[in-house]
């Protein structure tokens, strides 16, 4: 495959600036970490074990719980044609508000140096609402909907000027104890030249729950706009429950086709806590 043959000089690039996504999450993580801790609560009121959109393209099939708060964040370092971007905090809020539907809030992206039709540029992005609703399980799969909508919040080179529907329908069905496939169809309409184009994305990953707290993924992912060529990537990563309430990932990736980024590298940190006592 195309991620086999970087060059050397690609592999060194690619270790230098993982070590630095990974020195800046930690202090990042580090105060979340003591904010999340904060937060402690007893047997009797805590929630299920975390559950996470991240850090696959594919989000999870399954919502929060009814009266918990989860926060899913990251960094995330992209490379693309001698380019670098950095993207943080990528946070996503989840507030579980009944037993099958979760209300969705999408902060704003910082983005330093984006590319865009006028150069590079820095700000932030745009924020999105949406609601996610559990679904009826046929044949073993666990099965969600997502639907969101973006709205035009963020500095003038880096938004979309527009409001920008999209819906997903995560899966995943169990292959045995310890592995599962999962995958998504998702349809976007990104506002582009002052209209809406239309995307079409598929994923599918395998996990592997390589110990209690601890699994790993391999995942593909396509989009297929409609104007330009596709955009395949390939995908690996790991996340680790360091308490039964708060999860670390790592993430890396590599494009597959002309149209996609060249590589992208990741890590997160997510936290939960239940509102309130039953």
């Amino acid at each position: 495959m195309d991620f086999l043959r970087l060059s050397p000089s690609a592999a060194r690039i690619i270790l230098l600036r993982f070590g630095r996504v990974v020195c800046a999450a930690w202090l990042i993580a580090g105060g979340v970490f003591q904010v999340a801790s904060a937060q402690a609560l007893d047997s009797d009121s805590a929630p299920a074990v975390i559950a996470t959109d991240r850090p696959a393209v594919t989000d999870s099939s399954a919502v929060v719980p009814d009266k918990v708060f989860q926060a899913e964040n990251g960094l995330l370092d992209t490379g693309n044609q001698a380019r670098r971007t950095l993207d943080f905090p990528e946070t996503l809020i989840r507030v579980g508000i009944g037993p099958s539907t979760e209300l969705r809030f999408t902060a704003p992206d910082y983005y330093q140096d984006y590319v865009t039709p006028v150069g590079l540029r820095s700000g932030f992005g745009d924020l999105a609402l949406g609601v996610k609703q559990q679904l009826p399980s046929p044949f073993g799969f666990e099965v969600a909907a997502v639907l969101s909508l973006s709205l035009p919040t963020g500095a003038a080179a880096i938004s979309s000027h527009g409001y920008d529907p999209s819906f997903q329908l995560p899966w995943s069905h169990p292959l045995s104890s310890n592995w599962t496939a999962a995958g998504m169809l998702s349809v976007y309409a990104p506002t582009q030249n002052g209209s809406h184009s239309v995307v079409g994305e598929t994923t599918f990953l395998v996990d592997r729950q390589l110990t209690k707290d601890w699994d790993a993924f391999t995942e593909y992912a396509g989009d297929f706009p409609q104007a330009g060529g596709p955009r395949h990537l390939l995908h690996f990563g790991t996340a680790y429950k360091i308490t039964r309430q708060q999860q670390l990932d790592l993430h890396v990736g590599v494009g597959l086709s002309a149209a996609a980024v060249d590589h992208f590298i990741g890590i997160g940190y997510s936290f939960r806590f239940r509102m309130g006592r039953r």
